[in-house]
């Protein structure tokens, strides 16, 4: 029998002998020139003002490309303070828990809870009548020890005659005079139980140790109160003045440290929490005697007047220390300071209007500003909106950051409108 043996596959051809390979070949290599050609045609030179630039600001030339709106500010020169971030707490510079000093019933409490408070003012009043009976009890006591003391001292008088008249003995004297001194310490010791038993009834008008706001009240009238009461009646918090405690790291010391060391006073700034509004100025008052050594950092405190009561205790708080100040600086918005692969930069709009790659040294930042210290000149403009679309050379059509927040301002303004939409 022809044909192939049973065992046998059949032979086929290799792929490289068909057609069908050499057609697809051959038009994977077409579409291929076709994409590489039309790259290089359409991709201006490296060196063209369009090299780089968005796909939609490219032309055929350099006439032809729109220049890309974009937003500048003006490098100025201006005194900037150094300043010292960091996270604090306000903190109360006194709180007492007032407590009851006396045990008795709570008769009467004249606060109410939240309120400011002086010193002095009266808070809460013990029933006073077992201390007034204690105070009468005392008082009699001293007034009859201080009968039997003259009694005693008329007694010496007569004894001294009797003496010199050789009618009575010295020892008899001796004895007279003896009682008349033990009558004067049984006296003085009346005293001090009348002073301590009229301190214990001005005891049962509970009033305010210091000038604060008071907290919630802990017991109601009709209580019974003890002197050893944990609890107490009510909170003092001091809240004028007012301090905050913050840390700072130890590599910011020095500067600190100096001006510490050379009694000059350092000021410092409460801001809230988005650090956008001030919430009250004053100085920095003590510096901690070690540095934490789980944190590396060392804790500070400021006071502030807080006369508005705009800083409340426990209160979360953004401080800034300003410890020096940059004669003349050249400034920026810190929002043209731009980080790359080159390193830091700015996009400054120069010759021509186009935009220049500048590479610069930065300083310390100040608010929403940053200092150059080398790169950038007074008076030059810089790029602070519209930056992710420039390329150095690009064409640009620049605006004030000024008057482009005027422009938008006044726009967002209602008002009656003219027929074509103008104001």
């Amino acid at each position: 029998m022809s044909g192939t043996p049973p065992n046998e596959a059949p032979r086929r051809r290799p792929a490289w002998r068909r057609p069908a390979f050499w057609l697809v070949l051959l038009l994977v290599l077409a579409v291929g020139a076709w994409w590489f050609v039309g790259r290089e045609a359409l991709t201006p030179d490296a060196g063209s003002p369009a090299a780089g630039a968005p796909a939609g600001w490219r032309g055929a030339g350099d006439g032809d490309a729109r220049p890309l709106p974009v937003t500048v500010a003006i490098a100025e020169r201006r005194d900037v303070p150094l300043v010292l971030d960091a996270l604090g707490t306000v903190t109360s510079l006194n709180t007492v828990t007032v407590r009851s000093r006396v045990d008795g019933q709570l008769l009467r409490v004249h606060f109410r809870e939240g309120q400011p408070v002086r010193a002095g003012d009266l808070l809460a009043e013990i029933d006073p009548r077992p201390f007034e009976v204690a105070l009468a009890q005392a008082e009699g006591q001293m007034a009859r020890d201080r009968a039997l003391l003259e009694n005693a001292r008329v007694d010496l008088e007569r004894y001294r005659t009797l003496v010199r008249q050789d009618a009575a003995s010295t020892q008899q004297l001796d004895t007279q005079k003896a009682l008349v001194r033990q009558y004067e310490g049984i006296v003085q010791a009346d005293m001090g139980l009348v002073e301590s038993a009229r301190l214990q009834l001005s005891w049962t008008r509970i009033t305010a140790p210091l000038s604060g706001r008071l907290g919630m009240r802990l017991v109601d009238p009709g209580n019974l109160v003890r002197a050893n009461d944990a609890t107490g009646l009510v909170t003092i918090t001091q809240i004028r003045p007012i301090g905050v405690s913050f840390a700072l790291p130890e590599r910011d010391l020095p500067a600190v440290l100096k001006r510490q060391r050379a009694g000059e006073r350092m000021t410092v700034q409460a801001l809230d929490r988005d650090r956008r509004r001030v919430l009250a100025s004053g100085v920095l008052t003590t510096i901690d005697n070690q540095i934490d050594t789980a944190t590396g950092t060392l804790r500070m405190k400021a006071e502030f007047a807080n006369e508005d009561a705009a800083l409340f205790p426990n209160q979360f708080v953004n401080v800034r220390l300003s410890v020096d100040t940059l004669p003349g600086a050249i400034v920026v918005p810190s929002a043209a300071i731009q980080r790359g692969s080159r390193g830091t930069f700015v996009y400054v709009v120069g010759d021509g209007e186009r935009a220049v790659l500048r590479p610069v040294s930065t300083g310390p930042e100040h608010r929403e500003s940053t200092v150059i210290e080398a790169g950038v000149e007074a008076g030059e403009r810089v790029v602070v909106d519209g930056v992710d679309n420039l390329r150095e050379g690009t064409r640009v059509e620049a605006i004030v950051k000024g008057e482009a927040e005027r422009a938008a301002a006044e726009a967002a303004q209602p008002g009656p409108r003219a027929p074509d939409g103008s104001r």
